[in-house]
C-alpha cells in the first residue's frame, strides 16, 4: 500500500539532460548535439501542481517523457519517492509505472480506434494483472462514471465520441491504476474553449479526490496561472525560473518570462499596452548559444551574459531565477 502523506518530494530531478545527435552525411557522421533537456534541477511535492511553460521546442514534452522513461536520459537522476529510476530493473520499472501515468495532448491520436473504450480504459489492468476480469469490468465502469461519463458507453469505439469525451476516456485510463504522478502533456491544447474549462475543473476534482500530484505541461499561459501552485518556465532546454504561480505572474524575474507574460493579449480593451519590454523573435537555430541560452534575445544583456551560463539564484522567497542582472523584481 502506497503511503501518500509520506514526507519528502515526489519527484527530484538532478542534473537531467537529453541530447540527441545531429547528422549530416550519408555516412551518419555525427555534426553536433541539439540539447533538448540540458541540466534540469526540479522537485514536485506531493499533491501540488506544478506547471511547466515556455515556447514550442524549448524540451517541456521532451522532459515530460524522460521522466516516465519513455526515454532514456543522457546524464542525471530522476529520483520517484526516493528510487533512482535509471537504476531500476525492467521489472521494477515496470511495477514503478504504475504509480505514475500520463495524459497526452492528442485525445485522438493517443487512443487506438481498435479497441473499445472499455478495452482502452482496461488496458493497463491487464498489463498489471489486476484483480479478476470481472472486477476489470466494474473498475471501468467506475471510472466512466467518475470522469463524467455514461457506463453504458463501455463497448463504444473513440470515433463515437467527441474531444472532450476523448480527452476523458484518456484521463480515466491514467486513474485507472491508482497513480500518485499524472504529467499532463497539454492536455487542452487539441480542445475548445469550453471544453477545456471542463477539464481543468474535472482534473482538479480528481487531484483533491485522490491527492494527486501533477506535472501540467502547456504554453497557455492562463490556464497554467488557474491550475498550477507553482510554476518553471523552460527556455531552450533550460529552467530559466521557477516561483510560486501569483508571484511568477505578478513580479515575473527573468527576461525571457516577461517577453513571455508581454505576448498574452489582454480581452480588455481599454487596458494600457504592456509596459515591459520584449525580447527578439528566435533566430530558429538547433543550436544553443554560448553562455546564457536567451542572450540574443535579451533586452538587457551584458556582455558577461555572452560567456558565461548564469546559475539559479533565489531572488524571493522560493523564487528562483538563472539570470545575472541585479534587482530582478
Amino acid at each position: 500500500m502506497v503511503d501518500r502523506g509520506a514526507s519528502g518530494p515526489l519527484l527530484s530531478l538532478r542534473g537531467v539532460t537529453k541530447h540527441y545527435p545531429v547528422t549530416r552525411s550519408i555516412f551518419g557522421r555525427q555534426s553536433g548535439v541539439i540539447r533538448a533537456v540540458d541540466g534540469i534541477d526540479l522537485s514536485l511535492q506531493r499533491s501540488e501542481t506544478l506547471g511547466l511553460v515556455g515556447e514550442s521546442g524549448c524540451g517541456k514534452s521532451t522532459l515530460g517523457r524522460v521522466i516516465l522513461r519513455l526515454e532514456e536520459p543522457t546524464s542525471g537522476e530522476i529520483l520517484f519517492d526516493g528510487r533512482d529510476l535509471s537504476t531500476l530493473s525492467r521489472r521494477e520499472l515496470h511495477h514503478m509505472r504504475r504509480r505514475m501515468q500520463v495524459v497526452f495532448q492528442d485525445p485522438y491520436s493517443s487512443l487506438n480506434p481498435r479497441l473499445s473504450v472499455g478495452r482502452t480504459i482496461g488496458e493497463g489492468l491487464v498489463i498489471h494483472r489486476m484483480g479478476s476480469a470481472a472486477d476489470r469490468r466494474e473498475r471501468v465502469r467506475e471510472l466512466m462514471d467518475l470522469v463524467g461519463l455514461h457506463p453504458e458507453d463501455v463497448h463504444r469505439y473513440p470515433h463515437e465520441f467527441s474531444g472532450g469525451q476523448r480527452q476523458r476516456i484518456g484521463i480515466a485510463r491514467a486513474l485507472a491504476l491508482n497513480p500518485e504522478l499524472v504529467i499532463c502533456d497539454e492536455p487542452l491544447s487539441a480542445l475548445d474553449v469550453s471544453i477545456q474549462a471542463q477539464i481543468i475543473n474535472l482534473l482538479q476534482d480528481l487531484q483533491e479526490q485522490f491527492q494527486l500530484t501533477y506535472l501540467f505541461i502547456s504554453h497557455d499561459l492562463s490556464v497554467v496561472r488557474h491550475i498550477s501552485d507553482r510554476v518553471a518556465v523552460m527556455y531552450l532546454g533550460r529552467l530559466v525560473e521557477l516561483a510560486p504561480a501569483r508571484e511568477l505572474f505578478e513580479k515575473p524575474g527573468h527576461p525571457y518570462t516577461q517577453t513571455l507574460l508581454s505576448a498574452v493579449p489582454s480581452l480588455d480593451p481599454t487596458a494600457p499596452r504592456s509596459s515591459r519590454k520584449r525580447g527578439r523573435a528566435p533566430s530558429g537555430s538547433v543550436k544553443s548559444p554560448a553562455g546564457c541560452n536567451f542572450h540574443d534575445r535579451c533586452f538587457d544583456r551584458s556582455s558577461e551574459c555572452e560567456d558565461r551560463v548564469p546559475p539559479l539564484k533565489e531572488i524571493g522567497p522560493h523564487h528562483w531565477v538563472r539570470c545575472f542582472r541585479e534587482g530582478l523584481c
